[in-house]
């Protein structure tokens, strides 16, 4: 692959994590930067991730091959209108939006087709910000890419490579195939998972009784509540037809499965369900959707002080990460009393084995 010389703007938790994977393949690439946080951009150069600190969009990215557009989806079209001022033929564009109608029709109106493929890894955490970003976020991650109809077959080639080689899996489809695709699997669940928190924060009694045992499948199912409301917000106004669209879909199917309830028919209720967890269990298990799949295990611990001290230093003694560690307080899924989440699939295996020849008892979530 050719010396990349790569343009960001926008250095939040993806295009931090874009740069950091490329930096660690291409060590001898360079990248120059701009954020509307000067503070990302700095620590990115302290990190030695960024090469060259931009504090305005203009020509300092003029001789980019290769520029990201990472800012939200909201101001990406703006930020490519300056932008555009200052690159010449040879930079490839690219962004990592979740909806890209919008960028398309941008990207049309500045006669810029022919150097331009959309892009949006689909990855993510309910963590934002460059501090967050690492570049194991993109792997095994599918990373769609939206070319135009325009933009030569070699620059999508090059696109492909150079996200095989970060990690990500790349796949290609049309603008239209994938704001629809993503209203679906992603937009519309946000929604969803949102009004669900909503209505338990409106029905919830003066003691907060619903909060305090909230577990198990309501936790999982409204984990992604915890991602940034402005990022949404934008979203949803950029990708407004499709959603509405599923959305009314959805509306009809829960008012189907309201008139099952109400007449208590108990076999179309079975159906809904049972029709329900088949789909669901024919998807890929992998750690490929907008926000990763959890590794968690479960372990049974005494109650006595210093019992979680110790299942941390057994852990940490052979080099296994923890993302996040704390006491169950209601099991409704699972057991285990203290709940471990690591960073890694293949760490699970070894954590269990660490564990388990210390003689305690450890439950793995399926």
């Amino acid at each position: 692959m050719k010396q990349l010389h790569c343009g960001f703007i926008g250095l939040g938790l993806i295009g931090g994590s874009i740069a950091r994977a490329i930096k660690n393949t291409y060590p001898d690439s360079s990248i120059v930067a701009y954020d509307i946080e000067s503070a990302s951009i700095e620590l990115a150069k302290n990190d030695g991730v960024v090469d060259i600190c931009a504090y305005e969009i203009d020509q300092i990215f003029a001789g980019c091959n290769l520029l990201f557009l990472c800012a939200p989806v909201s101001s990406n079209d703006a930020n490519l209108k300056k932008i555009s001022e200052f690159i010449g033929k040879g930079t490839l564009i690219t962004d990592v939006g979740s909806v890209k109608g919008g960028i398309h029709k941008q990207i049309k109106e500045l006669g810029l087709e022919s150097q331009f493929i959309g892009g949006h890894p689909m990855a993510g955490s309910e963590r934002i910000g460059y501090v967050n970003s690492k570049a194991k976020l993109l792997e095994n991650a599918y990373y769609i890419l939206t070319p135009t109809e325009t933009v030569p077959a070699e620059k999508i080639d090059f696109m492909e490579t150079l996200v095989r080689s970060i990690g990500a899996i790349p796949l290609v489809m049309s603008q239209e195939e994938h704001d629809y695709a993503t209203a679906g699997i992603s937009h519309l669940p946000h929604v969803i998972s949102a009004s669900l928190v909503n209505l338990v924060r409106e029905s919830d009694n003066e003691n907060g009784i619903m909060k305090m045992i909230a577990a198990g499948g309501f936790k999982d199912i409204t984990r992604i509540s915890s991602s940034s409301p402005v990022m949404w917000e934008h979203i949803c106004m950029a990708n407004t037809d499709n959603i509405l669209s599923l959305l009314n879909d959805y509306i009809s199917s829960l008012e189907k499965v309201r008139t099952q309830l109400h007449s208590k028919n108990a076999e179309e209720i079975h159906d809904f369900f049972q029709n329900a967890r088949t789909y669901r269990e024919s998807f890929i298990d992998a750690s490929r959707g907008p926000i990763k799949k959890s590794y968690v295990i479960y372990v049974d611990i005494p109650d006595e002080p210093g019992a979680l001290a110790t299942i941390a230093t057994l852990l940490a003694f052979r080099q296994i990460n923890i993302k996040n560690i704390g006491i169950t307080h209601n099991r409704e899924v699972g057991e285990g009393a203290l709940q471990i989440e690591l960073w890694e699939e293949n760490d699970i295996q070894k954590a269990c084995d660490v564990l388990t020849a210390k003689g305690y008892i450890v439950h793995i979530k399926e």
